[in-house]
């Protein structure tokens, strides 16, 4: 019941935000969404305990029991990536299959690496001291590029087909294997009896990894021949829930990759099955399901990443930090898309080319936003003298890559598209 009555308010407060968002403010819906649950909490923070401190006290302790954690990175985050794989174009996957590969996995390692050296350097010249273990956890947690954003984002700025496949097919897999880096680092940081060996951290990499790949191939197949023996769209939409909802049953159990496996789930049957299992009349509901279900879960998102400004007691004290975390975190991006491009010349010799050029480069990096999952993460990590100092830095870089990225990644993509 407690949970309903959380939703319920939820809900309830991304509708009015949404209206108030189109009727005054004209921003993309979800980032004029998270501004003005922001702009509330700044409200509730300077006004709250002198005007309204019962109801002030009561919507505190809702945001605190509210797990931000265990509903995005346990039922949300499978949900919305689902829903964003499902209308991806495979085919336009396929031809930049390399690149793609290289940016969702040696461009994670190599941002959390420069991240973390960066960090670990400069924070004494602040007058903050960090072991460098936890470098590493706040490189591997701030590293990935959040596919949700990145979805909602680049569909409102209207970014052209060809560039948006590039950024979302590079987000879309790099969540899968940045999750499973940040558990092995944090691991190491909090667990002293942990092995840290190659041997240890390749399997676990690869059990999560490669399982996950492999279990969304099985649901995918799976479903889209057993929808194509009934093509009926109640059902259908029936068995992709199934998909989501026991698909992370299954993936928690077996220990494997779900966001993974959730998107792998979405490719094939946005894909495969569309095109041997449904009628039109069959994708159009199933389609608009889904649509529906990621804008609702968008909304819910962003509204709550504005309100996780409630819980950020020293937001203030760690402004300088977080505004030179901000310039790290896009050099490291930058400096961890341009290196691997600069070997592409050596797939050429094995006839593989690659369609990023200088300006989609551009667009690929001032496109790599953070958001939510990189919140869940550092929310995840166990009490500690470091958590709140990495979660007010966090939340920093996330705000300005949210805000400033996600309202220009669209002007700077037309820009460039002019001038190619």
């Amino acid at each position: 019941m407690e949970l309903y009555y959380t939703f319920s308010i939820l809900i309830v407060l991304a509708s009015f935000f949404a209206y108030l968002n189109l009727r005054f403010l004209k921003l993309p819906g979800t980032i004029g969404i998270m501004i003005i649950a922001m702009l509330v909490s700044v409200g509730i923070r300077l006004l709250g305990d002198s005007y309204f401190p019962a109801t002030t006290k009561h919507f505190f302790d809702l945001i605190k029991e509210f797990d931000f954690n265990e509903i995005l990175m346990g039922a949300m985050l499978n949900f919305l990536l689902f829903a964003g794989a499902l209308h991806v174009n495979i085919s336009d996957l396929k031809e930049q299959k390399v690149p793609i590969m290289i940016y969702s996995t040696i461009s994670v390692v190599l941002s959390a690496l420069i991240i973390s050296m960066l960090v670990y350097y400069i924070s004494p010249l602040l007058g903050i001291k960090i072991p460098y273990i936890f470098c590493l956890v706040f490189g591997t947690l701030i590293s990935p590029t959040d596919p949700i954003v990145v979805l909602g984002v680049l569909k409102e700025a209207k970014v052209p087909k060809r560039i948006e496949t590039k950024i979302v097919g590079e987000s879309l897999f790099n969540d899968g294997v940045a999750v499973v880096m940040f558990a092995v680092v944090l691991k190491m940081a909090t667990d002293p009896t942990f092995d840290v060996s190659f041997g240890s951290i390749a399997w676990l990499f690869a059990k999560e990894g490669i399982g996950g790949l492999l279990l969304g191939a099985v649901f995918g197949f799976t479903a889209s021949k057993v929808m194509k023996r009934i093509d009926d769209y109640k059902v259908s939409v029936l068995i992709t829930l199934s998909i989501v909802t026991g698909g992370f049953l299954v993936a928690q159990a077996l220990h494997v990759s779900s966001p993974l496996a959730m998107v792998v789930a979405g490719l094939i049957i946005g894909n495969y099955g569309k095109k041997v299992a449904m009628s039109e009349v069959t994708k159009d509901y199933l389609g608009k399901f889904w649509e529906l279900i990621d804008e609702i879960l968008n909304a819910v998102l962003f509204l709550f990443i504005g309100f996780e400004l409630l819980l950020l007691p020293n937001l203030d004290k760690q402004l300088l930090t977080g505004v030179v975390a901000i310039f790290i975190v896009l050099f490291s991006r930058l400096t961890s898309i341009v290196l691997p491009w600069k070997f592409f010349d050596i797939f050429k010799f094995f006839g593989i080319k690659s369609a990023y050029n200088k300006g989609s480069l551009m667009v690929l990096v001032w496109g790599g936003i953070r958001g939510g999952v990189s919140i869940a993460l550092v929310l995840s990590m166990p009490e500690g003298e470091y958590k709140n100092l990495l979660l007010e830095v966090t939340y920093i870089v996330v705000l300005f890559s949210i805000v400033v990225q996600g309202l220009t990644v669209g002007k700077l993509a037309k820009r460039v598209l002019e001038k190619e």
